[in-house]
């Protein structure tokens, strides 16, 4: 299993990004991608860049073992100035080698209807149940598919592609550890 990268996650969304970003580099290509459910020991939705980053890399983690990369996945809120609900959501991707973390993040979107955030934050719906709740979708695991991404951007950025953005930043120092 050194060969390995272990996505401490079974969303599919999550997994199928890591092994499609994985194809991007010679170096890594080769490595095979499996997922494993593990805990991020932080809430189901997280309401801060911390707690979203806690939940990244304590995925990765748990997730590690005989691999040669564990990668960490989260999704979550934080607070930013000047938007109009006070929150945007980020993906926050950590990859771990056994003793250094490689953290990135994806771009960050804010809900056009403030109600959900609100009742993320204030009612502690994750969101999947705020959108669902708001009339939004109807599927009540949207995030391992199209994702509110998805929703939002009338299928432009799915759920995919938004961790994929992530997974390229952290994937930064792994390409060029030479430098």
């Amino acid at each position: 299993m050194a060969d390995t990268v272990i996505v401490g996650s079974k969303n599919p969304a999550k997994v199928d990004a890591v092994r499609e970003i994985l194809q991007e580099y010679s170096h890594l290509k080769d490595l095979e991608v499996v997922g494993t459910d593990v805990s991020s020991d932080v809430p189901d939705q997280p309401r801060s860049l911390e707690e979203t980053t806690n939940g990244a890399v304590n995925r990765a983690k748990n997730a590690f073992g005989q691999c040669t990369y564990s990668v960490g996945i989260e999704s979550g809120l934080m607070p930013v100035p000047h938007t109009k609900s006070g929150y945007m959501d980020v993906c926050v991707v950590a990859i771990y080698d056994g003793s250094e973390l490689h953290l990135g993040l994806s771009s960050a979107f804010e809900f056009p209807d403030t109600e959900i955030t609100r009742m993320i934050m204030e009612d502690g719906l994750d969101m999947s149940e705020a959108i669902n709740k708001a009339g939004m979708t109807a599927d009540p695991k949207i995030g391992s598919g199209q994702g509110a991404i998805g929703i939002l951007t009338k299928g432009r950025v799915d759920r995919k592609e938004y961790t994929k953005q992530a997974l390229r930043m952290a994937l930064i120092h792994i390409d060029n550890h030479d430098a």
